[in-house]
Formats: C-alpha cells, sequence, structure tokens
C-alpha cells in the first residue's frame, strides 16, 4: 500500500487494519495525528465493529484522540451556548456553519472532529450589529495590522476573527460562503430560504444540498488543499449521511449548484470523495463533470497536495504540487490587480518576519 494513500485507505476500508504489523501502525498513526483524523479514524473502526481486535497500544492512542476531540467539540458546544444567550438581544436570524452544525445536528462523525474555531454566517445588513453585539458581551478582536484588518473587511467574506478573553475559541462572522473577490458567488436568498431551524436552539444550519456544496467551495475553489484530507472526509461523510437512500437529494444537489453555479467545485467533490474515500456516487443520473484534460492535471495535483507528508520525506514534486494549487487558491480568489500587490505585501511580510494574512 503507498504510504501517500495509506491513511485513505484505512478511512475507506478500517478492515485492513487488521493487517497491519508494528511499522505499518506507526506510520498510519502519525499520519493520522498529521491530519487531525486520528478520532475520526478510530470511530470508522470502531463502527465497523473492529475495535476489540486492535493493538491496545493502538486503542490508547485513538482513546487519546477521543479526549482531544471530546474536549473540543464541548469547548465549541459551551460557545454555542454562550452564543444564545448573547443573541436574545439580536432580531435577525445566524446560521453556524461547519463544525458547529455538525454538532448541533448530532452528526455521527461530528464527535470524531477537531475543530478549531466557530463559524457563524449572518446577512450582510445586519453584520455591523453582530459585530457591535459580541464587542459589547467582552469578545475582542484578534491582533491584526491595518493591512489585515483591510483585507477582512474590503476582500473577505468574514470579519477578522474575534475571541471571548475566557473562553478562547475564535468566531468568525461570515457575511458570504466566498470572498467578495471571488469569481463565484452564492445565492444569498436562495441559502437563507433553504436555512433549516434546529429544534431547541437559537441557530439554523445551511440546508443538506447547501451544506454539501458549502464543503466542497470551501476545499476545492477556496483552499490551496494542503493536508486537507480531513476536509474530504467531511465531504464523504455529509454525501453519505444525506445521500444514502435519497433519490431526490442528488436531483436537488444537481440543481443546487446550478443555481450557485457551483457545479466544477461540486464536479471535484464527487470526483475525488469517490476516487480516495470510496463514497457512493449514483451512476444513474447526470451529475457535474470536468474536462477530461483539467481532470487529469488536478488528479496529479490534489493527488499530491491532499495528503499529509511524513517527517523526513521531503518531495519536491509534492512541493510542485502544493504551489500550483496555492497559486491557484488565490488566483481564484482575487483579481490580478487585488492579487498580485497581497502577494508582494505577503512576500515582505515573511522576509521581515512579521504574520501576514492567508
Amino acid at each position: 500500500m503507498s504510504s501517500l494513500h495509506v491513511l485513505a485507505s484505512a478511512l475507506r476500508d478500517p478492515a485492513l487494519v487488521l493487517e497491519f504489523g508494528e511499522p505499518e501502525w506507526e506510520r498510519l498513526l502519525v499520519l493520522a495525528e498529521l491530519s487531525r483524523l486520528t478520532a475520526t479514524l478510530g470511530d470508522r473502526i470502531e463502527r465497523a465493529g473492529l475495535w476489540g481486535e486492535l493493538p491496545e497500544r493502538v486503542r490508547e492512542r485513538f482513546h487519546a484522540g477521543r479526549i482531544l476531540a471530546d474536549f473540543r467539540n464541548r469547548r465549541l458546544r459551551w460557545e454555542m451556548a454562550c452564543l444564545e444567550r448573547v443573541l436574545r438581544k439580536a432580531d435577525f436570524e445566524v446560521i453556524v456553519l461547519k463544525g458547529g452544525a455538525y454538532l448541533l445536528l448530532d452528526l455521527p462523525w461530528a464527535r470524531g472532529r477537531l475543530p478549531a474555531d466557530l463559524d457563524l454566517l449572518v446577512a450582510r445588513e445586519h453584520l455591523a450589529a453582530m459585530e457591535a453585539l459580541l464587542l459589547a458581551e467582552g469578545f475582542a478582536p484578534v491582533k491584526l495590522s491595518s493591512y489585515d484588518q483591510r483585507y477582512y473587511r474590503e476582500w473577505m467574506h468574514e470579519l477578522p476573527p474575534l475571541r471571548h478573553p475566557e473562553r478562547r475559541v475564535e468566531i468568525d462572522i461570515h457575511h458570504a460562503l466566498l470572498p467578495l473577490t471571488a469569481r463565484l458567488r452564492a445565492d444569498p436568498e436562495r441559502l437563507w430560504g433553504a436555512a433549516r431551524a434546529v429544534a431547541g436552539s437559537r441557530f439554523k444550519v445551511l440546508g443538506p444540498q447547501d451544506m454539501v456544496l458549502h464543503a466542497a467551495v470551501h476545499l476545492f475553489y477556496d483552499s490551496d488543499l494542503n493536508n486537507r484530507l480531513r476536509d474530504l472526509v467531511d465531504l464523504d461523510e455529509l454525501l453519505r449521511h444525506f445521500g444514502g437512500g435519497q433519490a431526490d437529494f442528488w436531483q436537488g444537489l444537481v440543481e443546487r449548484a446550478k443555481a450557485h453555479g457551483w457545479e466544477r467545485p461540486l464536479a471535484y467533490a464527487l470526483a475525488f470523495s469517490h476516487r480516495f474515500l470510496g463514497t457512493p456516487i449514483p451512476q444513474d443520473r447526470p451529475l457535474p463533470a470536468v474536462h477530461p484534460v483539467l481532470a487529469r492535471w488536478m488528479n496529479f495535483l490534489v493527488g499530491r497536495a491532499l495528503f499529509p507528508e511524513l517527517p523526513r520525506r521531503f518531495s519536491k514534486i509534492t512541493a510542485i504540487a502544493r504551489f500550483l494549487l496555492y497559486a491557484r487558491s488565490h488566483y481564484l480568489r482575487m483579481p490580478l490587480k487585488v492579487l498580485l500587490p497581497h502577494l508582494l505585501y505577503k512576500a515582505k511580510a515573511r522576509l521581515l518576519g512579521h504574520p501576514a494574512t492567508p
């Protein structure tokens, strides 16, 4: 089994790990930790009924990963509970995105994730009110330069991150799902119109199709795909959860992608989740596809960049693939007249040892 894809293979078919010896286990566990997927992999092995067949040392490593995931998830749930109280003063709706939404919905794989922050979506006309409300409750902006402040407020789809001084969870307040300068846009009326209430919560979540599409554009349009296997796992789980046995889900997913103009990110999401994780994709209906030449290039680049590298195994080919995808992600996010000065600023900041924006 290729060291490049050993982690994806174990996630796809957990029974493979029963054949592992000490070296294979060590390699797999290192890759899982580098990908922030230790608890997720342990959860998949347990769901496959194989937990009792693992070596004791391996179970201990997975148990440690689960303790960390449980802590992160409890912390995120507590942050959402605190925000629920704050938002009693608000007269506008708030959507929880990504990991927070998976927790609110108690989706099966959420317990193995390692959420780093809380992503919220508000309508743009309520952005200032949302920011003022959180600042009045003691939240403070993460320290940023004046350039970084401008970067977020003029070009991005979110405010500069906020953080409560006691709880320390970073809050990202979005007013769109993609940067303002990006070539793709979502239809906000469709997003909000399909948003769903969550029982017992002040928050809403995206509709199932929009949740999948957001995960697709987040990975294949708004990121450089560097060590992002965990995001592909999210897509795999979302497609299995919402698409299993629901023919109307797939038809609605395609229609929704066309409505937003997001067919290409969806095509990549379906192709790569099926290729690497075995996501079941229906073959009896027309789904978005990518031009064969472009697909070959992306297969090569994504196959290199998506996976973590073992320490002391630097690959020039992987480095080139990651650089090309890094350049692609910025090109898709910004027009050249904005991108070139931004990259010059970043290069200068790095030379001077200053932190820079993404």
